[in-house]
């Protein structure tokens, strides 16, 4: 039977000092509840539940796509979290992942070999367990005299002895989920904290005289848990290491991967360089031979091969072959660089095509334009878009040459091969093969510096 996952997503964020809940809060530009969603996914959990609470209106729309909703109404511990998903599982009894939504690094290795260990070996519930140097505030694994899985023992709860132990519950467990819903049954509250802990199952099944076992990860790091904007810098910092490893391990240079960041859902080619402070998030793919950076930010940006993108912001745009951008470029939303194509120093583009090899060498804004192929754009010319109420739309042939400092007042159009003269402001249609030029008379005033002063 295909195994099944929980992921407890109700955690509040106050101690974030934020208004958002702590698994609403993104690392790489994920949120921390979606890496534990994908990590269960990727692990082949069939159907995933997820159960939110505090401020749920905010988590719901993380998860709601893929994942079984279920509010636990009242904050009562782990084990209510859980009992809460009773309906939500009605007639499943295989191999049940309960999985703590603000753990990011927890991978879908981890995860298999959580529901093989328990499968293999028939047991109740196997628990992740860590060793800590300091292991403060997280729940103590007791073991017997064999080694067996006794209890565990929130921090709260333990005495001087079980304080001293350093192995650790990370919070991740595989239970048999029929086991497990009959023991939530006689969890109770006694405890410091009035809670109802999930913990406690494993006793319980103990006592039944049923197999409760652990499986010691060997990364700790992988269930680090977020409470607090220090420990999301560490996570991040976790993963960025991790992201990093496994491109350079696939072909990527980083010149220094201490300061170059990549989201879980990026593609790298080989023989890509990434130079420092050099950002890639969201679904961004870069092909062969590029060089990206430095200072580039590249988000849901799909970039071809043997391009170069220096100094550039780019947001859901597309960067074709052997195009250049930057340094300072900003490509908005729906800006397309076609083969070859430039855009310079300190030029914006916006929902716009630049052609097969058309330059946008410097101090320039494109928005709305349709350009063709070899056309040459002066400094400081603008495609004036919007009147301040519409957005209108610019064409420019193939071949054009437009002069430095020239405003195009859309909707307008040049014909194929049109020069414009330096200076103009161009509001009405230009013929293929014309020269248009729009510029007041120079007036010179003689000796009038002499005169005036």
């Amino acid at each position: 039977m295909e195994p099944r996952a929980i992921v407890l997503a109700a955690g509040a964020g106050t101690r974030m000092k934020s208004k958002k809940p702590k698994v609403a809060h993104e690392l790489l530009g994920k949120p921390l509840v979606r890496w534990v969603v994908d990590a269960a996914r990727a692990a082949g959990i069939g159907e995933v539940v997820s159960v939110v609470g505090h401020e749920r209106e905010q988590v719901i729309p993380l998860v709601e796509a893929d994942t079984q909703i279920v509010v636990q109404h009242e904050r009562r511990g782990t084990a209510d979290a859980v009992a809460v998903c009773r309906d939500a599982l009605a007639g499943f009894d295989g191999s049940l992942v309960v999985l703590s939504g603000d753990c990011p690094l927890i991978t879908p290795e981890t995860i298999r070999a959580l529901v093989e260990e328990r499968e293999q070996s028939n047991a109740a519930v196997v628990v992740l367990t860590m060793s800590m140097d300091d292991p403060f505030g997280y729940g103590r694994i007791v073991r017997d005299e064999t080694g067996a899985v006794e209890r565990i023992v929130e921090q709260k709860d333990c005495s001087s002895d079980e304080a001293a132990i350093t192995e650790c519950n990370s919070g991740f467990y595989c239970f048999d989920a029929k086991a497990l819903f009959e023991a939530l049954e006689q969890v109770g509250s006694d405890n410091a904290q009035n809670e109802f802990y999930l913990t406690d199952v494993l006793e319980i099944c103990r006592e039944a005289g049923r197999l409760v076992s652990a499986l010691v990860t060997e990364d700790p790091a992988e269930c680090l848990g977020i409470n607090s904007r220090v420990q999301l810098a560490q996570a991040t910092k976790f993963m960025q290491r991790r992201i990093n490893a496994r491109h350079m391990a696939e072909g990527v240079t980083l010149v220094d991967p201490e300061l170059v960041w990549i989201g879980p859902d990026v593609t790298i080619a080989r023989d890509v360089v990434l130079e420092p402070l050099t950002f890639l998030l969201g679904s961004t793919s870069v092909g062969e031979d590029c060089v990206i950076g430095p200072n580039s930010r590249l988000t849901d940006t799909v970039v071809g091969e043997g391009c170069v993108v220096d100094e550039t912001v780019a947001v859901e745009a597309t960067i074709d072959d052997g195009a250049t951008c930057g340094p300072r470029t900003y490509l908005r939303p729906g800006a397309h660089l076609c083969e070859g194509a430039k855009a310079g120093t300190h030029v914006e583009i916006k929902k716009s095509t630049i052609g097969k090899g058309s330059k946008v060498p410097h101090l320039s804004y494109i928005g709305d334009t349709e350009m063709g192929e070899g056309v040459n754009i002066g400094a400081g010319s603008i495609t004036c878009n919007y009147d301040g109420k519409n957005k209108h739309k610019t064409t420019i042939g193939d071949g054009v040459f437009v002069g430095s400092d020239t405003m195009l007042v859309a909707p307008v159009s040049l014909g194929d091969e049109a020069v414009i003269g330096a200076g103009s402001v161009i509001t009405r249609d230009v013929a293929p093969g014309s020269l248009a030029l729009e510029r007041s008379k120079q007036v010179e005033i003689a000796d009038w510096k002499a005169r005036k002063f």
